[in-house]
């Protein structure tokens, strides 16, 4: 199943931040996928690609990732006529193109979201799940479903104290579904 149409969009996460949204169309329909965001930065992260205007979203706007994507990256992608079955394939081409080490070029944003919106597709394509899909990506046999994280404390940065860890977050791996994840969170957070 050939990739047809690649379109990448500005659209908000949770915290109003702006952040990538791409389209991607194949003959069995359009998978999208939205790329998370975050204000952390690390020697070893790559690199979200913000537009750093001032002016604009406090210069956290991505016209610049969503660009690369709807000029180069998927004009690339669909004239080679890659299949969404290729991901490791799509993925080392956009990473060549890319040619940083840090994603700094296209930025982080940009590669992901192409690469989450073709794994989608690819699950589309083989009729499963996605998190059986990736699971089948990764060599695993068994599927095990995602435990939610939650932040519960902020520090560094992100709160303005001097605790030495960025995030204090818990996983509810105990919780027999997503649902008790979430109530054991509340509770947690609550108390």
């Amino acid at each position: 199943m050939s990739i047809f149409k690649i379109h990448a969009r500005e659209i908000f996460d949770s915290h109003g931040n702006p952040t990538v949204e791409v389209d991607l169309c194949t003959s069995k329909g359009l998978s999208r996928a939205a790329v998370p965001s975050g204000d952390s930065t690390g020697i070893y992260k790559v690199l979200e690609l913000w537009d750093n205007d001032n002016t604009h979203y406090v210069g956290k706007g991505v016209s610049k990732a969503i660009e690369h994507i709807n000029k180069t990256i998927a004009p690339a992608l669909v004239s080679k006529k890659l299949n969404v079955v290729e991901q490791e394939k799509v993925d080392r081409l956009m990473i060549k193109m890319d040619g940083t080490e840090n994603k700094s070029k296209f930025g982080a944003n940009a590669i992901l979201g192409v690469s989450l919106a073709v794994c989608k597709a690819d699950a589309v394509e083989n009729g499963l799940p996605l998190c059986r899909h990736i699971t089948d990506l990764a060599g695993n046999s068994e599927v095990i479903l995602p435990v939610p994280s939650f932040n519960v404390i902020n520090s560094s940065s992100h709160a303005g104290n001097e605790l030495a860890m960025q995030e204090f977050m818990i996983l509810p791996v105990g919780a027999s579904s997503f649902k008790e994840a979430m109530c054991i969170r509340a509770e947690v957070y609550q108390t």
